[in-house]
């Protein structure tokens, strides 16, 4: 029974359930999406605190540039770059039997620096918000001041009396780990089951705890939660609920707006902007589809990717049920090859946040993943991981469901690659050999 229902009656109640837990790749569109204008104005968060978040990562950009030297080129603003990707465009649509009109973008965010990932984006912010706060209440720094002042041994020594603290499938670990010993907080990273070893390697090389954990990514965050509610020192990234993670993804609406503008790519009402998004608890993909739409308006439409075995946000949107639910329930393993996808209930939070917003959901394989993973490779010489292939389809999903605006010529469909760079070659080759087999 879930919420004295039976599966059968929720099957009654939405037929594309049966698919799901039948792990076919699916895609749900959302009832619930309104004009953007009211949509946003109704959420709990606003505009401007992501005009906030924009402004202090600019404080922080000099200590940035100092302290991560691949920084340096760009002043210290953590961005990826926008790539065109034809040559994959013509093996998708060689592969699917299917037109792809329009434009196919791949924004990198598996180029992303510091910690290679999406995660770089929430994780970098919510520590760099909380050393300021830490900082200014102390007296040591006003935010007239130049931040290369936090390079400074006396800000590492005030800052290794406090702690930090995370649950993760590996790279929101890697972000905040990273992050937080470069400023020299104590941090530890709770790691579920499905995390990869060398993930684990590398942030223990980097002088963070790691602690370990058999069961899957709930579980991690519920016990890092629970062990620094209990230290007053202690700062929790809560992956699920935090404003401050999903404030930092959301800066990336207003410069993908500059990017694609400084590219020549039009989006407006003629020329739609299809995003697509993987998807885990949710934090990464709501909060840049909340910037998305701050910037485009309804002329972008945003859709998560899932693993067929981990579809925990869009079975959370479709019941309404949220955080009430998981892929468990429905007799879904949660098993999948996409570490940081492998997340069996959604954030609540970021749920209804995405509920007026959301365009919708689909599924795909691990199978799909990895034999993507290698045609990426062979036409653009772009490694990813594995879960950094989800968005990969989107284009497929919405022209072959003929979604509004999808078949338009002057459509841009733009794939969301949240993750890879950081992987070592032994590993990438791993994946590839994966994907030929």
């Amino acid at each position: 029974m879930i919420k004295q229902e039976t599966i059968q009656q929720w099957i009654e109640k939405h037929p594309l359930l049966k698919k799901i837990i039948e792990k076919e790749e699916v895609l749900w569109m959302n009832p619930l999406i309104e004009e953007t204008e009211k949509g946003v104005t109704d959420l709990s968060v606003h505009q401007k605190d992501v005009q906030e978040a924009a402004e202090r990562l600019q404080r922080f950009a000099p200590y940035i540039a100092e302290v991560f030297p691949e920084t340096k080129a760009s002043q210290g603003i953590i961005e990826s770059p926008v790539t065109t990707i034809p040559t994959m465009k013509e093996a998708l649509q060689s592969y699917y039997q299917v037109d792809l009109p329009g434009t196919l973008l791949l924004k990198e965010d598996n180029a992303l620096p510091i910690s290679g990932s999406i995660k770089a984006r929430g994780g970098i912010y919510e520590v760099l918000k909380h050393a300021e706060t830490l900082a200014i209440d102390e007296g040591l720094i006003t935010k007239k001041d130049n931040y290369k002042r936090f390079a400074e041994e006396s800000f590492q020594t005030f800052f290794s009396n406090y702690k930090i603290a995370v649950g993760s499938t590996g790279n929101l670990g890697l972000s905040i780990g990273i992050m937080s010993a470069k400023l020299g907080f104590k941090v530890t990273v709770h790691m579920s089951a499905d995390a990869k070893q060398w993930k684990k390697d590398m942030l223990r090389e980097k002088g963070v705890t790691v602690v370990e954990y058999a069961d899957d990514y709930s579980k991690a965050v519920d016990e890092g939660r629970r062990q620094a509610e209990a230290d007053p020192a202690c700062h929790f990234v809560d992956d699920e609920n935090s404003l401050d993670l999903f404030f930092g993804y959301a800066v990336a609406g207003k410069r993908l707006a500059i990017q694609l503008k400084e590219r020549g790519t039009v989006v407006d009402e003629e020329h739609p902007l299809f995003v697509y998004l993987p998807c885990g608890v949710g934090g990464g993909p709501g909060g840049v589809a909340y910037g998305l739409k701050l910037a485009f308006g309804d002329h972008v439409h945003c859709f998560f990717a899932e693993p067929t075995h981990s579809p925990c946000m869009l079975i959370g949107m479709m019941t309404g049920l949220h955080d009430e639910v998981s892929v468990h329930d429905f007799g879904l393993d949660n098993e999948t090859a996409a570490d940081g996808l492998a997340v069996g209930t959604a954030s609540g939070f970021v749920g209804k946040t995405m509920e007026p917003l959301l365009a919708g959901c689909y599924t795909i394989s691990d199978h799909t993943m990895f034999s993507l993973l290698k045609k990426l490779v062979d036409t653009e010489k772009i490694y990813l991981e594995p879960s950094a292939l989800a968005g990969m389809t989107g284009p497929v999903q919405t022209i072959q469901h003929n979604i509004q605006g999808a078949h338009s010529s002057n459509a841009t469909h733009l794939v969301w690659a949240t993750g890879g760079n950081m992987v070592p070659r032994e590993e990438l080759d791993a994946y590839y050999k994966e994907g030929e087999r």
